[in-house]
């Protein structure tokens, strides 16, 4: 059973492949709201790095 299924595969796959034309996706340009939500997350995680660093240093 498990080769015919293998072999069901090997069949059906590629021919759903070709049914279909894959269009490639057009990246968008970053909005200015997004790189200032990335600078804000940017400065979290550096705050973060900096309170890590000084818990382990004072073990």
């Amino acid at each position: 059973m498990k080769r015919l299924y293998c072999a069901l595969a090997c069949v059906l796959v590629p021919l759903s492949a070709r049914a279909e034309r894959f269009e490639r996706p057009i990246p968008q340009p970053q909005t200015d709201v997004a790189e200032f939500w990335f600078f804000i997350a940017s400065l979290v995680l550096l705050a973060a790095l900096v309170c890590v660093h000084l818990l382990v240093r004072r073990r």
